[in-house]
């Protein structure tokens, strides 16, 4: 059965809808400074952090719901609401539609506020406490505001989540348990204490920047130093190709690859990014040189971009394009898997290839990389990867609507 894709909402440091999105993604401009939400100070004496944040989101429900629900929640669904309307889902039988969220410990810095305000009067903590802070709490803001019945569930795989849960939703479809499914990588909402934590494990960048925010995300670089955090959302509707609106489609996804590697940690591991990578060409019926271009993972730290160029290397994908777009919205984390997905079905629609922002001097100068300008590129068959901490290795195969790809 082949599922495509028909709705897409996004949120991001860009702004929110595709509008701004698509906007942000060519023009490349530079959104990273300090992180000022409240909850990411730095400790005292210590520097602050550099990122990007996201402007506040529409409000979906009335403000008396809203003011219950986390900011990962409200941003949840604002961006719901336009991939919904994108993919025509009124129509739709609710019992039909699922729903996987991906991400889990999505809202840390609500919880250190929590702790913040309430440590010392604990009788005063809000009832809503007891719900709101679960991630299956935007489950069910998603279901009791959108009419979705089928199933609703949330799935954590690190920064592999937004792509775990479209593998999940694709394969709610293929199994018949549902029509459409939406896949939805949600917000990471840091706290300061997230935020040290990966500054003292490596793999968040340094300071080394911190008098020009906006040249320290520079993934695949030989300046790299580690991953910029960027607040991300996004919302992608799958449907069975056979019920998508005629000329509404973005693509398909035409196989997917998920591998463990066994390492407990951040440790990146080419070997099982491989096994992910040919798993998903295999299901696609394709080879890597079918593979005309690829968003990677691609964070920016050390090692992780350095095993990812292994992985390039030993698939043999010298001659496809390749960008990173967490060059220009830094890492979403748990949304990153799914909001770069986005990004790649842009891509394809507009014939166009956004610019690796920072990219002045490439690990391996033998790959096609896109750099400071967009650049004309029609997409046929894209490979899409994405990894997360935990050996959590994962990989789709994308392909344009018009590809005439396998549908087995």
């Amino acid at each position: 059965m082949t599922v495509a894709v028909t709705g897409i909402g996004v949120a991001c440091g860009l702004g929110h809808g595709k509008t701004a999105f698509r906007k942000g993604l060519y023009e490349a401009p530079d959104i990273f400074s300090c992180l000022t939400r409240e909850g990411r100070g730095p400790a005292e004496g210590e520097p602050p952090f550099i990122g990007v944040e996201m402007p506040e989101p529409s409000e979906v429900l009335a403000p008396r719901l809203a003011r219950t629900a986390s900011f990962s929640g409200r941003v949840a669904l604002s961006v719901l609401q336009e991939a919904w309307q994108d993919g025509g889902l009124d129509d739709i039988d609710p019992e039909r539609i699922g729903l996987v969220v991906g991400g889990s410990n999505l809202m840390s810095r609500e919880q250190a506020l929590a702790a913040r305000d309430y440590s010392a009067r604990l009788a005063y903590v809000p009832p809503r406490h007891a719900h709101m802070f679960l991630d299956t709490d935007i489950c069910g803001l998603c279901a009791s505001t959108f009419k979705i019945r089928g199933f609703a569930y949330s799935l954590g795989a690190a920064s592999a989540s937004g792509a775990v849960a479209l593998i999940q939703a694709r394969e709610a479809i293929r199994s018949g348990r549902v029509d459409v499914c939406i896949a939805l990588g949600a917000l990471q909402d840091l706290s300061a204490y997230d935020l040290h934590a990966m500054r003292s494990l490596g793999a968040m960048g340094s300071m080394r920047f911190s008098e020009q925010p906006g040249q320290a995300c520079r993934p695949m670089d030989a300046a790299r130093d580690g991953f910029i955090y960027g607040e991300a959302c996004a919302a992608l509707v799958l449907c069975r190709q056979d019920l998508a609106a005629a000329g509404k489609t973005y693509g398909r996804i035409a196989g997917v690859g998920l591998a463990v590697d066994g390492a407990r940690g951040p440790e990146p591991n080419s070997a099982g990014q491989v096994r992910a990578a040919m798993t998903a060409l295999v299901e696609a019926g394709l080879s890597a040189s079918d593979i005309d271009y690829v968003n990677g993972h691609a964070t920016g730290t050390p090692a992780g971009d350095d095993a990812e160029c292994e992985t390039y290397r030993t698939l043999g994908l010298e001659e496809a394009r390749i960008n990173a777009t967490k060059s220009i919205l830094g890492h979403g984390l748990s949304a990153a898997g799914a909001i770069e997905t986005a990004a790649v079905f842009i891509q394809m629609k507009e014939g166009l290839l956004h610019p690796t922002r920072n990219l002045e001097k490439p690990l391996d100068s033998r790959f096609n990389w896109v750099r400071s300008e967009p650049a004309v590129h029609d997409i046929r068959r894209a490979l899409k990867l994405s990894f997360g901490f935990g050996g959590m290795d994962a990989a789709l195969v994308l392909e344009a609507p018009d590809s005439g790809g396998h549908t087995s």
